[in-house]
């Protein structure tokens, strides 16, 4: 039976001064509790947000997922030719001057709720926070990059820099907050022309080929100074840690610890073998006082399929206000505590359904977990909230819920719903 690392966890994401710094919890000994730097969470309602999913199991090879991304014109990254024998710091030199064509430094401007310690008053303000993404892919009008899901979360505008320090504006493609895992999209006619000659393709590997000892390289926008380059061994796989961003807590299994340095902005950066292949992508990393060298990473063979999904998403842009969409309900997210002692599924357990609203009409009842909003997972009433910014009242969606059945087992099923238009349902003085 796997154990929980105990340890004091941060994001490795770079936030501005409105969050108020990084705000770390005390573990205990039964797992490793991380908190998104300088996250809160509010009470449940449709007005907050965060993005969840699951990851799709796979017969296929990391390697397989990895070629079947979509792909254009842009080439691959030139691949070091290491070899045992070959220096250690000549090796890393190498895997990461041939990487950094494929990355990119991520900021995001945000606003969101700050109370103000003296009044107790909250009010809203706009905030910087950075990050750092892998460019994995390309359709035929959109650069694909990964990165992490809390790098981008609640967005009001995104801009990526490449190598060459042109920065271009960019737009959430899909989101897989349960799994930190995000797809950013980019029109390649936004990118001028010497820039696309400069830029390159990651290349991916099979983290499933790593080996404990191995030695690895982390690039990263750490902390906001540009890419920056460490390295190290691979420390342990298939750690799991527990994500706390206020009452919020989501569980991550299967990680690659590493004791290469990863530091607030090398969130959705690249972790890479000798052989300059992406076997992880930066997450994480511990940060309670005397503990240093653990750091986390999604691995490759969880990360891909789920990738390959979002990257086939239809990219959505913010609706406005007048057609911002609704629902109905009010919710409470299913916390892995309730999911162990009573056997219920992730998602958002329905407290109450609106009469003559569009929830009612479809048919959602309390005491129904919603597992899923168009195909996107989701967890908690702000995930909710962020999916629905993107959808105009109006539309049809299929929610996805899952209800007990024989034997207390919880069974999922699939509702299809058109969504009202919220100024129909809520005064604009609320």
């Amino acid at each position: 039976m796997k154990k929980r690392l105990f340890a004091v966890l941060i994001a490795a994401a770079t936030i501005g001064a409105f969050a108020g710094g990084t705000t770390m919890l005390q573990a205990n000994d039964n797992g490793a509790k991380l908190q998104i730097a300088g996250g809160e969470t509010e009470a449940s309602s449709e007005d907050q947000t965060e993005s969840t999913g699951s990851s799709d199991s796979s017969s296929q090879s990391a390697t397989e997922v990895a070629a079947a991304l979509p792909s254009g014109n842009i080439a691959k990254a030139d691949q070091p030719d290491v070899t045992e024998q070959q220096a250690e710091n000549s090796g890393v030199s190498e895997v990461a001057s041939d990487a950094m064509p494929a990355l990119v430094s991520i900021t995001n401007m945000s606003v969101q709720k700050v109370q103000d310690w003296f009044s107790g008053r909250t009010y809203e303000a706009q905030g910087e926070s950075a990050g750092t993404g892998v460019i994995m892919g390309e359709n035929d009008d959109e650069l694909l990059i990964v990165t992490n899901n809390h790098v981008v979360a609640d967005s009001d505008e995104l801009t990526v820099s490449f190598i060459d320090e042109q920065s271009v504006s960019a737009k959430v493609k899909g989101t897989d907050a349960s799994n930190d895992l995000a797809v950013v999209a980019v029109s390649l006619s936004d990118i001028p022309d010497d820039t696309l000659k400069k830029i390159r393709v990651a290349n991916v590997g099979d983290s499933d080929d790593v080996k404990v000892g191995e030695q690895v390289v982390a690039i990263g926008n750490a902390l906001n100074y540009g890419q920056s380059v460490t390295t190290g061994i691979v420390s342990a796989l298939n750690r799991d840690i527990t994500v706390t961003d206020g009452s919020t807590q989501v569980n991550y299994e299967d990680l690659i610890q590493t004791d290469a340095a990863i530091n607030p902005g090398n969130s959705g950066g690249a972790l890479l073998n000798m052989s300059g292949e992406v076997i992880g992508i930066n997450s994480a990393k511990a940060g309670e006082n005397g503990v240093e060298g653990m750091g986390y990473a999604i691995p490759t063979s969880k990360a891909l399929p789920i990738i390959e999904k979002l990257m086939n998403k239809t990219t959505r842009s913010k609706v406005d206000e007048k057609d911002a969409a609704y629902i109905g309900i009010t919710g409470e997210e299913v916390t892995s505590d309730v999911q162990q002692l009573y056997g219920m599924p992730a998602g958002i357990y329905i407290a109450n359904v609106g009469d003559n609203t569009p929830a009612s009409e479809a048919g959602l009842t309390r005491g129904m977990i919603i597992t899923k909003f168009d195909d996107t997972s989701v967890s908690s009433m702000s995930d909710l909230t962020d999916l629905l910014q993107y959808y105009k009242g109006g539309e049809k969606v299929t929610i996805t819920v899952a209800q007990q059945g024989e034997g207390g087992k919880y069974k999922e099923s699939d509702i299809s719903l058109k969504l009202g238009l919220r100024s129909d349902y809520v005064s604009s003085t609320q």
